[in-house]
């Protein structure tokens, strides 16, 4: 069965894709039309993610090729095996460049990769002290190992405060508090959107709404009515419908809230957009 057509609104509220891998091949090919698509719904912004340093470059020159595209590099938890471990210093190198605007993902996984969590826990200090350096938000990916990453982000933030997202928020409660008590943010995927989804709808609407971001991680997990499709930037739009619900505010009013949420966070891209 193909994806039901997208017909853009009138006048859609602005929204921010805050997390997308735009170099993964699901896209190849066709990135102008994914960007097209993206902005037809609203969505001005994006920040496609390198999860592996290998692709550094690639991720580098998509942002290049398009002003509303800006990156972040890291290693994925689930990758640190494939590779030497990146240094702080390789990511602080990295960072010099203006349309890098954070550091990750990083992160831990023990769903998928529990072998490894030693080298992952490495792995994070190193991302938290680049980000420590850089000033830069640090991007988390979390799965079934809430208790040794909020005790990780915990340390690091009390040694030397730091900025976060927690990407694609779909964790427990004890670490949404963990986070949010850091003055972190939750980034809301569309998982979020997903109709047995309401145990993550609550932990979102328990938290302050200017803390809230939003994302596709397209190419994965698109919300209804795209479920089970290629995730991409435009729908983006249908997951901001959603929480707008979750916290009671009007559609254009979530939109501008997460926005700014946006901007508070990455700075660098708040700056590149004011100066276009």
């Amino acid at each position: 069965m193909s994806a039901k057509p997208l017909i853009p609104p009138t006048n859609p509220p602005e929204i921010v894709d805050s997390h997308c891998h735009l170099d993964f091949p699901d896209f190849n090919g066709e990135l102008p039309d994914i960007i097209a698509r993206a902005k037809s719904m609203g969505v001005a912004r994006m920040v496609t993610i390198c999860t592996r340093i290998v692709n550094l470059p690639k991720v580098q020159a998509i942002s290049a090729a398009y002003p509303e595209v800006f990156y972040a590099a890291g290693i994925h938890p689930m990758s640190v095996t494939e590779q030497p471990l990146v240094s702080v210093a390789d990511l602080v190198e990295f960072a010099k460049d203006p349309r890098m605007v954070g550091i990750g993902e990083t992160g831990l996984d023990y769903h998928y990769t529990p072998e490894s969590k030693g080298i992952q826990q490495e792995s994070l200090r190193t991302h938290i002290e680049a980000a420590q350096e850089t000033g830069l938000p640090l991007i988390i990916h979390a799965r079934d190992a809430d208790e040794d990453m909020a005790a990780i982000l915990t340390e690091g933030f009390r040694a030397r405060p730091y900025y976060c997202v927690m990407h694609c928020f779909s964790s427990g409660p004890a670490l949404a508090k963990a986070a949010l008590d850091l003055g972190f943010y939750l980034s809301m995927s569309g998982i979020a959107a997903f109709p047995k989804s309401q145990e993550l709808r609550d932990i979102f609407s328990a938290a302050p709404v200017d803390r809230i971001l939003l994302e596709t991680d397209s190419p994965y997990l698109a919300p209804p009515p795209y479920r089970g499709k290629r995730n991409e930037p435009a729908y983006t739009y249908f997951t901001a419908k959603v929480g707008a619900e979750v916290f009671g505010l009007s559609e254009d009013a979530f939109a501008a809230q997460t926005t700014a949420n946006f901007d508070r966070l990455f700075t660098r891209a708040a700056r590149k957009a004011k100066a276009a």
